[in-house]
């Protein structure tokens, strides 16, 4: 009888690997099929295999992707059903902690104790939870708060290619929402090099803000179904927050492509028909699963901002244009600009927020917002003559034009805190009220006889006048 017990025990909650092809492993169980997303583990010498489920064959298999390297893996080894999907830990003790996706500290400082464990796959609040109300997210970044004003919270994507400065613009966001809010701050590195990692780490404990934020991390060198689960890992954590803390958090995801990234990996391990351009036909689906979590509540926010790497600079590839349709702000970074030394290098004409609108940021707001916009956007048009002929040949007013537009430019560059070690200037945190007075004083040309290095790198507008 206990022979008998013992066997149907091992039915109920073993299984067998039938095939293994790369991340994609094959299980057999005799009865009670796991669920789709339920947790298998696969004990391998000193460490342990995680297969997420993703597909039912049949009665009797299912079809899963390892998390982790599947090295060593042969048919016929025992798989235990752990019944339960992934899980992540959250609570206050998160804070100033470096994880996994598996919600392991990975910085080397111990257990994590004192906290509850929770599936990291969750369904968005419904649309009666959610606030309906719009507010502004001040990041203390001129060009950011006057032009493209960010949605408390709502989405926001940094655009660029490599080395035009998101990273850093991400960096000093979480500085500023430390200092200037009372929320707390989830950083995802989705895809990161470790080398980046380690950095940004290092950033955040000289700048002093990691006690108010936590780091999830699936570095470039893991499984892709690993990096597919570490921004729902730091949503998991977010959420505690917002809706236990009941405190504004701002989540940081660098970087969105790779998310959408590792989606494709998956469905390619799984054998799913790519859709276009090579991409995953389930792209849609995976990133609204994502994006869809970040919202705001009754009883608080999360707001995100996220870095999108766009490919060959192409805006018109499948994984940008699929972001473009949740974000209520996007940011481009132009390498033009950072060329130019024009830092923060955002493209104010090539970017837009919705919440630029008098309704919302105010009538005053919103007039010189336009105005800072119609200047530089009149400059652009000027360039091609100033090239070909000279600044001497255009008229007077659009001379004055010209050098109106170039002192905003230089207005609208800032020193980040966080790149103090580099530049040797102190950062600066500029309050929306001042940049939107130095704006209107340099649309009033106030500020004509003074020479444009005056304005180049500084706080608010006062400093010219002490340079």
């Amino acid at each position: 009888m206990a022979a008998t017990q013992e066997s149907s025990a091992e039915t109920l909650q073993y299984g067998r690997v039938v095939s293994v092809r790369g991340s994609v492993i094959d299980v057999r169980f005799q009865e009670n099929l796991p669920p789709i997303y339920t947790l298998l583990r696969l004990p391998l010498g000193e460490k342990i295999i995680s297969i997420e489920v993703l597909q039912q064959i049949d009665d009797h298999r299912v079809r899963g992707i390892a998390l982790n390297s599947t090295q060593g893996v042969a048919r016929g080894m025992r798989v235990e059903n752990t019944g339960k999907p992934l899980m992540t830990p959250v609570g206050k003790n998160v804070l100033s902690r470096v994880f996994d996706v598996f919600g392991n500290p990975i910085d080397r400082k111990g257990a994590v104790t004192d906290v509850t464990w929770k599936a990291v796959r969750q369904a968005p609040p419904s649309l009666i939870q959610r606030a309906t109300s719009s507010e502004i997210f001040e990041t203390g970044i001129k060009i950011i708060d006057v032009l493209l004003p960010l949605e408390k919270g709502g989405k926001s994507g940094l655009f660029g290619g490599a080395g035009v400065g998101k990273t850093v613009l991400l960096t000093e966001m979480i500085h500023n929402m430390v200092h200037k809010h009372s929320g707390v701050s989830l950083f995802a590195g989705i895809g990161e090099r470790c080398r980046e990692g380690e950095e940004l780490y290092g950033d955040m404990v000289r700048s002093g803000v990691l006690g108010n934020m936590a780091m999830v991390f699936g570095q470039m060198n893991e499984a892709p179904g690993c990096r597919f689960l570490v921004g729902h890992t730091a949503l998991t954590m977010a959420e505690y927050f917002r809706d236990v803390e009941k405190v504004d958090v701002l989540l940081l995801i660098d970087n969105i492509f790779r998310f959408i990234q590792a989606g494709s990996e998956v469905a390619g391990l799984m054998g799913l028909m790519p859709s276009r351009m090579g991409y995953q036909p389930t792209l849609a689906t995976e990133l609204s699963s994502l994006e869809e979590r970040i919202a705001s509540t009754d009883t608080g926010a999360i707001t995100s901002i996220q870095a999108v790497y766009v490919p060959a600079d192409d805006f018109t590839d499948p994984a940008a244009v699929h972001t473009f349709n949740h974000l209520s702000a996007s940011i481009v970074l132009s390498r033009k600009r950072a060329g130019e030394g024009l830092y923060p290098a955002i493209d104010p004409l090539s970017s837009s927020s919705m919440m630029a609108s008098p309704a919302i940021v105010g009538e005053r707001h919103y007039q010189i917002a336009r105005g800072v916009r119609e200047t530089l956007a009149q400059y652009t048009e000027l360039k091609d003559i100033i090239a070909m002929l000279g600044i001497e040949q255009l008229s007077i007013e659009d001379r004055a034009l010209v050098y109106r537009a170039r002192r905003l430019e230089r207005f609208l560059t800032q020193p980040f805190f966080t790149t103090e070690q580099f530049t040797g200037i102190k950062g600066k945190l500029v309050s929306l009220q001042d940049a939107l007075n130095g704006c209107e004083r340099i649309l009033a040309d106030e500020f004509k006889d003074y020479p444009e290095s005056a304005l180049y790198m500084i706080g608010s507008i006062d400093e010219a006048k002490k340079s």
